[in-house]
């Protein structure tokens, strides 16, 4: 972002059907692309990687909106049961209403949009590709689980990045079945000596480098 560009932070409500779920949108000066969240199993907006990918595409330039998946209540069921964390139907749902409704947005209407998903998050992303194939305009999945959307896969146009630690061997496969499925623009990136949650240093560093570039040649076209 350039120097004395500022950004506006907006606290939202998000009412899908009987639900109203919770984010923050933020959208620097002059932003051309919004990047739409989706986290991982048992999180939230307050994901602190996701937060600090969120301000690097700030600092690129552009928007991004952090929102919960799942009401309070929700949350309090699933930490109980664990069942709604891989309800991939319900949260690729509320993925597409926050698509929408970014679309719709006053502030978001015109600009491209694309969604960043975190482990099952990142098959609710790629759902939501496949049924908005014009609004959405790139994928990036971090340490995701994209097989859970296979029956979506080939239907996704939105160029689409995977990105899997170098030690994380079960999800790499995982990532490399269903990169097979894709028959839009793709790229798996393995980050070498990350683990699932890229805990290690440098490594989420990496990853929000990788999804700046990606976001910023896909829906901004900033170079």
């Amino acid at each position: 972002m350039e120097s004395g560009m500022t950004s506006s932070v907006n606290q939202v409500s998000i009412n899908i059907g009987p639900v109203s779920l919770e984010g923050e949108l933020i959208i620097p000066g002059g932003a051309r692309g919004v990047v739409l969240f989706a986290h991982g199993s048992g999180s939230s907006r307050m994901s602190p990687r996701n937060r600090y990918v969120a301000g690097v595409l700030n600092q690129a330039g552009l928007a991004t909106l952090l929102f919960d998946l799942l009401t309070e209540e929700e949350e309090r069921i699933d930490m109980l049961t664990a069942e709604l964390r891989f309800d991939i139907g319900l949260l690729a749902r509320r993925v597409i209403a926050a698509t929408d409704w970014l679309a719709a947005h006053e502030t978001t209407a015109g600009m491209n949009i694309g969604i960043f998903g975190a482990s099952t998050g990142a098959a609710a992303a790629l759902v939501a590709a496949a049924e908005r194939p014009v609004m959405v305009r790139a994928v990036v999945s971090r340490g995701g689980r994209p097989d859970l959307a296979e029956v979506s896969l080939a239907r996704v146009k939105a160029p689409t990045l995977l990105i899997v630690g170098g030690d994380d061997d079960a999800v790499i496969q995982l990532n490399e079945q269903a990169l097979a499925q894709l028959h839009s623009e793709k790229k798996l990136e393995i980050a070498p000596g990350a683990t699932h949650l890229f805990e290690e240093p440098g490594t989420l560093e990496e990853v929000a480098r990788l999804a700046a570039d990606w976001f910023r040649q896909h829906l901004a076209s900033i170079v």
